[in-house]
C-alpha cells in the first residue's frame, strides 16, 4: 500500500491549481481592487458579497462566516472530500502526476500513472454508452420499469439512468473500440473475469451511474429486469481503485448543494427513492449503494451539512432543530424499525440532530410519490420524529407498560440508550421524557437509573461539546492604532516584496493586540521579510509566503492569518500600491516609535534629574525622537 501524498506535490498542487478558477466554478466572483475578487459565499447565505479571494495568495476568506483557506481547503468545503480526494481531483485537474510515500499509513493503492484517469475515463464512456441504449428497442422492460414508477424520458436523462443490453460483451467490445485495454477494464468493474475470458458485468439490467461528489461517474447500481437473469435484484460494481461502497452515496452529486444550502440530508433506500425524492421536491436526498449507512457515510455527510461537532438544540415539542439535519426514512414495518435501530448505532457520531421519517403504511418514497403524489412525499420528510425518541419509543413497546414490573424492566432495558446521548444538553431532556413515556409521575427515579447507567458505561462515553472550549478573543476594528497593526500585517502578508526593511527591526512589543502579535511572531518564525521576499515568483504571487506563515502559526491564529492574507486593501490603484504599502509599515513603526516615547517620558518625570540613570535615559528619548523625525521625512 502506498502511504500519504508527497509534501512537494501537495505544494505542487497548491502552486498549479489557480484558486479563481476552482472558486469560479462555484461562485460569480468580480474584481474588488488591485488583486482581490469577491462574490456571494457559498457557505452560508447572504444578499451582500462578503466572500474575498485573493489569487496571489492562493487564499480565500468569507468576512461574513469566517470560513476561510487555499485551494485544496475549498474543494475539501465545498465537495465534502478528504484531504487526499481533493488533492487528487485538483492534481487531475491540473495534470499533475502525484507521488506516494511508501509505508506512510493509510492511503490510496499505489497506481501506474494516469491510471486513475483512464478509469474515470472508462466509466464516462460507459455511462454514455448505457445512456444510449436505454432509447433502444432492446430496453422496452427497462422503459417500462421507469414508466410504471411515474419516471419519464426526462426524469432518466436528468440521473443519468441507462441500460446495460443482453448479451455477453456489448459493452466490451464497445470500451475496446475506444482504446481501453482489457487489464484496464478488468480493474474498473465494468467487466468480471471468468474461466473463458472477460464478459460484461452488467447485462439485461437498467443501470444507475454512481458519481463522486465531484462528478465523476465511479460506479453503476443495475436492477434485474428478466426473469430468466438468475443474479440478485440488485448488483453494483464491485471493490475496485475507485469505488468503494462504504465511501459513496447515490446522489450526493446532485444532493450536495442543497445540502450545503438547507443543513440537511435524507437517507433512503433506494435509486428510484432518490429519484422520487428530488422529483417531489426534496432534493438532499442520497441513498447508499448496497450497504448500511456506516460511519465512512456519516463522515462524508457530516462535511457536507456543515456539523461541526457541537450541540445543535433541543426543541424536542416540535421536532425543530438549530443545527444540520440528518433524516433517515424508513418503512413502518418491523423491517423498517430494526433499520431505524441499526441507525441509532452510527447516530453518535453526527452533532446534528437525526430524525426517522416512517411511513406507516409501508409504502417506500417511490411508492408514495406515485400513489399520493409529491405532496405526500414532502410530507413524510416534514413528519419526522427525533431518532433518540423513535429508538425510546419502539423499545418501550416490548413491554408491558401497564405492571409495574414491567416499568422496571423497560427503565433498565432504556436508561444506557439515553444515558448514551453524547449531548449532555439533550440527556436531561429525554430523562424527564422517558419518565412520562413509562407513567412515572417522578422523574427522580428514571434520572437516577440514567445516571447509574452513565456510571457503568466508564468515563468519557459522553464527552461535552468542543464549541464549550473557549476561543482567542479578535482584536475589535474601532482602535486607530489596531487598525493601522492590523492593514500592516495584510500588505506584508499580500505584499511582500514592497515592504521595507523597517518591518523587520520590529520588536515583539510592537503589536498592542495579543492576536496581532501571535501572527507577527509567526512571520518572523517563517524568516520575516526577507524569507517573503525570497518566496515571491515571477509573477508576484506569493502563496508560499502565506504558507510559510501559517505553518508557524498556532492553531487559533491560522484563521487570522487567512483572513488578513485574503482582505481587500484599501489602495486600488496599481500605481500607487508600493507608496501605500511602505507608508503602512512606517506609520506602524511610527506608532512603535509613539509608545516607547512616551514610556521614555513618564520613566523621567518619576527620576530625579541628579540621577545618572536620569541622562541616559534622556539621551535614549532624544535618539528615538530623533529616528521618529527621519522616519516621517522618509515616508
Amino acid at each position: 500500500m502506498a502511504g500519504r501524498i508527497r509534501r512537494e506535490d501537495v505544494e505542487a498542487v497548491r502552486e498549479r491549481a489557480r484558486i479563481e478558477e476552482i472558486v469560479g466554478a462555484h461562485v460569480q466572483l468580480k474584481t474588488a481592487g488591485v488583486g482581490s475578487m469577491k462574490g456571494l459565499c457559498p457557505f452560508h447565505d447572504e444578499r451582500s458579497p462578503s466572500f474575498h479571494v485573493r489569487p496571489q495568495v492562493g487564499r480565500y476568506h468569507c468576512f461574513g462566516c469566517g470560513e476561510g483557506g487555499d485551494v485544496i481547503d475549498f474543494v475539501i468545503k465545498v465537495d465534502g472530500l478528504g484531504f487526499t480526494e481533493a488533492v487528487e481531483y485538483l492534481a487531475g485537474r491540473v495534470g499533475l502526476q502525484l507521488r506516494y510515500e511508501e509505508g506512510g499509513g493509510p492511503g490510496r493503492p499505489a497506481e501506474e500513472p494516469g491510471r486513475r484517469r483512464r478509469l474515470l475515463d472508462a466509466h464516462r464512456v460507459a455511462e454514455e454508452y448505457y445512456r444510449e441504449q436505454l432509447t433502444t428497442p432492446g430496453a422496452a422492460a427497462g422503459r417500462a420499469f421507469l414508466a410504471e414508477r411515474g419516471f419519464d424520458r426526462s426524469a432518466a436523462e436528468q440521473f443519468g439512468v441507462g441500460f446495460a443490453p443482453t448479451g455477453w460483451d456489448h459493452l466490451l467490445r464497445h470500451l475496446r473500440g475506444r482504446g481501453f485495454t482489457e487489464p484496464e477494464l478488468v480493474a474498473s468493474g465494468l467487466v468480471s473475469q471468468g474461466q473463458r475470458g472477460v464478459y460484461d458485468r452488467f447485462r439485461g439490467r437498467l443501470v444507475w451511474p454512481i458519481r463522486e461528489v465531484t462528478g465523476d461517474t465511479i460506479g453503476f447500481g443495475a436492477r434485474r429486469l428478466f426473469d430468466e437473469d438468475s443474479g440478485p435484484k440488485y448488483l453494483n460494481t464491485p471493490e475496485t481503485p475507485l469505488y468503494r461502497k462504504s465511501h459513496v452515496l447515490y446522489g450526493l452529486d446532485l444532493a450536495k448543494r442543497e445540502m450545503q444550502r438547507a443543513r440537511q440530508v435524507v437517507v433512503v433506500e433506494g435509486y428510484t427513492d432518490v429519484m422520487a425524492m428530488h422529483l417531489s421536491g426534496v432534493g438532499t436526498a442520497v441513498a447508499t449503494c448496497g450497504t448500511a449507512f456506516g460511519s465512512d457515510h456519516a463522515r462524508i455527510v457530516r462535511r457536507l451539512v456543515g456539523d461541526s461537532g457541537a450541540s445543535s438544540g433541543i426543541q424536542l415539542a416540535t421536532g425543530t432543530s438549530v443545527g444540520g439535519e440528518v433524516i433517515f426514512t424508513f418503512d413502518g414495518d418491523e423491517a423498517g424499525q430494526k433499520a431505524a435501530l441499526r441507525a441509532f448505532g452510527e447516530d453518535q457520531t453526527f452533532a446534528a440532530q437525526t430524525f426517522v421519517a416512517v411511513e406507516r403504511s409501508g409504502m417506500d418514497p417511490c411508492e408514495l410519490r406515485q400513489n399520493r403524489g409529491p405532496d405526500a412525499v414532502r410530507a413524510l420528510v416534514a413528519g419526522r420524529q427525533p431518532l433518540f425518541a423513535f429508538v425510546l419509543q419502539t423499545s418501550l413497546r416490548s413491554y408491558d407498560l401497564a405492571t409495574a414490573e414491567g416499568r422496571v424492566a423497560a427503565l433498565r432495558a432504556v436508561a444506557p440508550v439515553v444515558a448514551g446521548i453524547r449531548d449532555t444538553a439533550l440527556r436531561p431532556e429525554y430523562t424527564r421524557l422517558l419518565a412520562g413515556w413509562l407513567g412515572m409521575d417522578d422523574v427522580g427515579p428514571v434520572a437516577r437509573a440514567v445516571a447509574d447507567a452513565g456510571r457503568r458505561r466508564g468515563p468519557g462515553a459522553a464527552p461535552g461539546r468542543p464549541a464549550d472550549r473557549a476561543q482567542p478573543q479578535r482584536p475589535g476594528p474601532a482602535d486607530p492604532v489596531l487598525a493601522v497593526e492590523r492593514t500592516a500585517l495584510e500588505v506584508v502578508l499580500q505584499a511582500p516584496a514592497l515592504v521595507p526593511d523597517e518591518f523587520d527591526e520590529l520588536g515583539g512589543d510592537a503589536f498592542a493586540a495579543p492576536m496581532h502579535r501571535a501572527v507577527h511572531e509567526a512571520i518572523r518564525a517563517a524568516g520575516g521579510i526577507a524569507a517573503g521576499r525570497a518566496s515571491v515568483g515571477a509573477d508576484g504571487a506569493s502563496t508560499a509566503w502565506v504558507g510559510a506563515v501559517l505553518d508557524e502559526a498556532a492553531d487559533a491564529v491560522r484563521p487570522l492569518v487567512t483572513e488578513l492574507a485574503v482582505a481587500p486593501i484599501p489602495e486600488d490603484r496599481p500605481e500607487a500600491v508600493a507608496g501605500y504599502v511602505r507608508g503602512i509599515v512606517l506609520r506602524l513603526v511610527e506608532v512603535g516609535f509613539t509608545r516607547q516615547i512616551a514610556e521614555l517620558r513618564g520613566r523621567l518625570q518619576r527620576m530625579s534629574e541628579q540621577d545618572e540613570a536620569y541622562r541616559a535615559t534622556w539621551a535614549e528619548l532624544v535618539a528615538l525622537e530623533g529616528r521618529r523625525r527621519t522616519l516621517r521625512e522618509s515616508a
